[in-house]
């Protein structure tokens, strides 16, 4: 199959839009049980009914490991909020509903949050034994639910499609805790925006009636699990200071 040009690239996967589908195309180090599990995410979500792109098909294609999705028109929250910034306020009050509503499934069929995180921070290279060990105790600790949580919640991963708003990218859900998911998105958030990020928690603890401390009680975990990610845009100085704060 000639798939041309992708149309998005990540870590994991490309992205090529065919015949009005999505043709998601694994990359080679990943296992070839990723598709189906990430596709399971996916179906969890769909089936729960959140507005979220509808799996057809986990196969091959060019001998490389695919998932093939309904194809959702539309611009990103994001993309929308770049081009008139005067939306940001509006646009994060309607995602703050959206993931809320998605906290409300669940989804004990997911890998536990918990072991997700566990595994990351012990994957972690360089960070002091005695800092993972505090950060393993004190997750240990939390109290979890076995919530649906995206895992990377942000309005780039919104396609306001018509009047609807669909949910992608569901590689990193699990089933765990809300405000760890929150957090999650939180300290995304502060790396493009403290205002943002701040506006964000704002909304999402009015609505839900947790305080900012409920929330935050998570960042040294969430930090220290996306500090393994090793993204390279990612400011590796500026997790360890969230890590730190339970030093």
């Amino acid at each position: 199959m000639n798939l041309g040009e992708p149309i998005a690239s990540g870590n994991t996967a490309n992205i090529y839009l065919i015949e009005n589908k999505i043709i998601k195309i694994f990359k080679d180090h990943l296992p070839d049980s990723e598709p189906e599990y990430e596709a399971c995410k996916q179906r969890v979500a769909f089936e729960s009914g959140l507005r979220v792109p509808k799996i057809l098909e986990v196969t091959k294609v060019n001998g490389k490991q695919a998932i093939i999705m309904e194809y959702v028109e539309g611009k990103t929250l994001g993309e929308l909020v770049k081009e008139n910034m005067d939306q940001v306020e509006s646009f994060l009050d309607m995602s703050v509903d959206i993931q809320m509503e998605i906290h409300t499934v669940l989804a004990e069929s997911l890998e536990p949050m918990r072991i997700k995180l566990q595994r990351q921070i012990e994957a972690v290279e360089g960070l002091d034994k005695h800092v993972k060990m505090s950060l393993l105790k004190k997750l240990e600790s939390m109290t979890v639910e076995n919530k649906l949580c995206h895992g990377d919640f942000h309005l780039y991963n919104l396609i306001k499609s018509g009047d609807e708003v669909f949910i992608i990218d569901w590689v990193d859900a699990s089933a765990g805790d809300p405000r760890a998911d929150v957090c999650r998105t939180y300290i995304l958030y502060t790396q493009v925006s403290r205002d943002i990020a701040e506006l964000y928690l704002k909304f999402y603890c009015e609505k839900s009636g947790w305080s900012r401390k409920e929330v935050l009680e998570w960042a040294p975990i969430i930090a220290a699990a996306r500090l393994s990610e090793n993204v390279a845009t990612e400011d590796s100085d500026r997790l360890m200071k969230y890590i730190l704060m339970e030093e």
